[in-house]
């Protein structure tokens, strides 16, 4: 970076926060900051981050598979409600058909992840919920690390005064693709996260 003089944009903005307080009880941190996984949906991880553009905020929330890092889903939206993260959570859900898969899902304390919906949802679909303790980020740091490359790849970069919330939300979908299916990752034998399943012969 150096050579090319290239510098990374440092974020100028507030970071978005979505704890409220202790809703409910929390699950315990059963992660514990062990971020590997010997098989997909083994562990998956979530969080939401805030843009900041001129025609609006928005807002994304993944779940990261820590097996390669790829996205299992993502929703996109311009409010952090409870919807954001239900919604993604059921697509997530249905990527799982062997029955015998019961991932963990470790999230931080954000109010979405302490209420009911999110936490039945959990339990429906016999999955094993996990929490962050209270304002330790380092707790989801590999999720935290995929919007750490998001941002300064994608979005501080560039001027989005030209760019409504659609478009906006459209670039960053593309990117999440391009992530999953391009996008080559040393740690996985130069394979993007969708070619080093393949590789495996563990999807089509």
């Amino acid at each position: 970076m150096k050579q090319e003089c290239l510098v990374v944009a440092k974020p100028k903005r507030r970071r978005y926060g979505s704890y409220l307080g202790e809703i409910n009880p929390a699950p315990q941190n059963l992660i514990n900051r062990d971020f590997r996984a010997m098989a997909p949906n083994e562990n998956w991880l979530t969080d939401i981050t805030e843009f900041q553009i001129p025609s609006g905020k928005v807002y994304l929330s993944p779940i990261i598979d820590c097996f390669d890092g790829l996205a299992i889903s993502s929703t996109i939206g311009t409010h952090p409600y409870a919807e954001l993260v239900n919604t993604m959570l059921d697509a997530a859900i249905e990527t799982v058909v062997d029955t015998n898969d019961r991932p963990v899902v470790h999230s931080d304390r954000g109010a979405h992840y302490c209420l009911l919906g999110w936490l039945s949802r959990i339990g429906d679909a016999k999955f094993i919920p996990s929490m962050s303790r209270k304002g330790c980020s380092p707790d989801n740091a590999a999720c935290e690390g995929f919007f750490g490359r998001l941002k300064p790849e994608l979005f501080y970069p560039r001027d989005w005064r030209t760019i409504t919330i659609e478009q906006f939300i459209e670039v960053v979908d593309s990117y999440i693709r391009w992530d999953n299916e391009k996008r080559i990752k040393i740690s996985l034998g130069s394979f993007s996260p969708i070619e080093y399943r393949k590789s495996l012969g563990l999807t089509a």
